[in-house]
């Protein structure tokens, strides 16, 4: 009998090791240069005080807020592609049609989230000139993304830990989006119950902002994830 040979195939982790160092030591430094502003945001899920503090649209441009805004980019790219990793494992064979260790994967992802955010950020600011809310959509755009950046180094540790374990459960990525959710949520509990006198005075225009803006577009964005990882 003729022993027949298969090929072994080698993942490459480095990239993925060098980002995940690269994006731990920004954290680290940005935590050094900002100390009392980063013992702030660190608390930011158990007081408000950090949103009252640095309102300002001012501190949107800081070196505080575009370091971590990598971090962001990188830590959501890392659980979208490990996310779309696991739901991808085929039932019988156990085999993955997306890999976890695909950097051309994770630069695509990476790019999408980019100009998505970006893209989103413009056509706010385009929405709230036409409806004449231009400095509540500046803070509640101020306020939401530093919720989305607490949340994203919140789950960079997980990605490290997910990143380097086969068979995670498929409960796992789907526990951590639902406490994401809960946490975009409270968010944006913060952000009526703060600018509540603004809102209440341009409830229509609230309505369609919140639709055209915040629901839409993520809907879109869900809909992409999982039909890619089908």
């Amino acid at each position: 009998m003729i022993e027949q040979l298969h090929p072994r195939i080698i993942e490459n982790k480095d990239w993925a090791t060098l980002l995940f160092v690269l994006t731990f030591a920004v954290v680290a430094i940005t935590k050094s240069s900002y100390e009392t502003r980063f013992s702030e945001f660190s608390k930011l899920i158990f007081s408000d005080k950090y949103a009252k503090i640095y309102r300002d649209n001012n501190h949107l441009k800081s070196s505080f807020t575009l370091g971590l805004f990598f971090v962001q980019i990188v830590s959501y790219a890392f659980f979208i592609q490990l996310t779309m990793h696991i739901f991808s494992q085929d039932a019988k064979s156990g085999t993955y049609s997306i890999l976890k260790t695909d950097w051309i994967l994770f630069i695509q992802i990476a790019t999408f989230l980019l100009y998505f955010i970006l893209a989103k950020f413009l056509i706010e600011k385009i929405v709230a000139t036409s409806f004449n809310i231009d400095e509540f959509a500046d803070l509640f755009n101020l306020q939401k993304v530093t919720y989305r950046t607490y949340i994203g180094i919140l789950i960079l540790p997980i990605n490290a830990i997910l990143f380097y374990y086969d068979n995670i459960p498929k409960i796992i990525p789907l526990a951590i989006i639902g406490i994401s959710l809960c946490i975009s949520l409270y968010s944006y509990f913060i952000s009526i119950k703060t600018y509540q006198n603004v809102i209440i005075s341009k409830l229509f225009y609230f309505i369609l902002y919140l639709c055209a803006l915040e629901i839409a577009p993520y809907y879109f964005l869900y809909y992409w994830i999982t039909k890619g990882s089908a």
